[in-house]
């Protein structure tokens, strides 16, 4: 690179690295707007932790009345935003960062492989292991099978319809109560005395560790976005209504899903999530204002750490949004609303999140 004059290029001897580098590599673009940039620090503070608290806190609040459509909404449209998040924030800036044709992607052992699309792919792998390690182990620990609650689950559709052929068969959308254990199981429970107790830490525990996933691959590309909020340049007056809102819709998500898990007496548990999610990009924000006249998000070294973590986050993504979500509540529960019209709802909400994050990708 040092040798490489942009001005009098010579086709026969310029490399692919050296003209892509040049291109992509750039130094420090801080131009100022430091009260600006503060003001984002408290304002995506108030949104991210507003919108994540704010289905937490309704679940708990029957005496606020919300709308079951509501809730419906918030959840599903958070759905579709993290989909999106997955491929058009995440994924597509991975292969702009590290991917083939890219400077980092054509220089020393990373033109040697497609490494962008086998760290997506580990990330997947892995998570996938841990989240079928995690549902071993609940189902060791409480011995109950998956054939018998699906069994429990298809009896009780069966045995009792409302009056509306719907089953009773209630999901966590409408009731935050864990699948039913076999009849002997629950006997042996009631015995002790503590069935519920057992059950709904049962039910805890396989939810939990799937969202744990969830947020942490969120909360990666938090410090990315808030990281270059800090010290972008001329793009600074776009990037920041826009995180704005995407923070927002990603907060509404993470806290959609977060209200419908049983955490029983974990009762502290959704406070510390909302704020690690609330606190991640604000703090991240003002990390790169300390380091606004040093820091380069453009150079070679933050350009392969960028590209990293935004592949990792894909993968992560990738797998919560398409089986945590998509599947799991549409495929696979068997107590899915049999009602044409909400489920109708609840797909037009999922395109409408994914719809709306895929046009901010745009400018974020």
């Amino acid at each position: 690179m040092s040798s490489f004059n942009p001005n009098n290029v010579n086709l026969d001897t310029a490399s692919s690295e050296d003209v892509l580098c040049y291109m992509a590599i750039s130094g420090n673009d801080y131009d100022g707007h430091l009260g600006a940039r503060i003001s984002s620090i408290f304002v995506i503070l108030f949104v991210s932790s507003a919108f994540t608290v704010f289905p937490v806190v309704s679940q708990r609040m029957p005496g606020w009345k919300i709308p079951f459509s509501v809730y419906i909404f918030a959840r599903y449209f958070g759905t579709g935003v993290i989909l999106a998040t997955a491929f058009v924030h995440l994924l597509d800036p991975a292969y702009k960062r590290i991917g083939p044709k890219t400077c980092v992607g054509v220089s020393g052992y990373w033109g040697e492989y497609s490494w962008c699309a086998a760290i997506v792919l580990a990330s997947v792998v892995i998570i996938f292991l841990l989240d079928l390690a995690a549902e071993v182990y609940v189902e060791h620990k409480y011995g109950v099978h998956r054939d018998e609650d699906a069994t429990n689950a298809f009896i009780q559709h069966d045995d009792h319809p409302d009056s509306n052929g719907e089953s009773t068969c209630v999901s966590d959308l409408e009731k935050t109560t864990p699948t039913p254990v076999s009849n002997e199981k629950q006997a042996d429970l009631a015995s002790s005395g503590d069935s519920d107790s057992v059950v709904a830490e049962r039910s805890f525990r396989q939810q939990i560790a799937a969202f744990l996933l969830l947020e942490f691959g969120i909360i990666f590309h938090s410090v990315i976005i808030g990281l270059n909020l800090g010290v972008t340049g001329s793009e600074f007056s776009t990037l920041y209504p826009v995180l704005v809102f995407h923070q927002s819709f990603e907060g509404l998500g993470i806290g959609a899903r977060m209200s419908a898990i049983p955490f029983g007496e974990h009762t502290w548990l959704p406070w510390i999530l909302c704020a690690a999610y609330g606190l991640t990009t604000p703090i991240s924000i003002a990390i790169g204002l300390g380091v606004r006249t040093t820091y380069a998000p453009g150079s070679k070294v933050s350009l392969i750490i960028q590209g990293v973590l935004n592949a990792v986050s894909a993968g992560i993504l990738i797998y919560s949004s398409l089986v945590e979500l998509l599947a799991r509540d549409f495929l696979f529960d068997p107590c899915r609303t049999k009602r044409r019209s909400r489920l109708l709802f609840m797909v037009a909400c999922t395109l409408l999140g994914a719809g709306i994050m895929a046009l901010i990708g745009k400018w974020a």
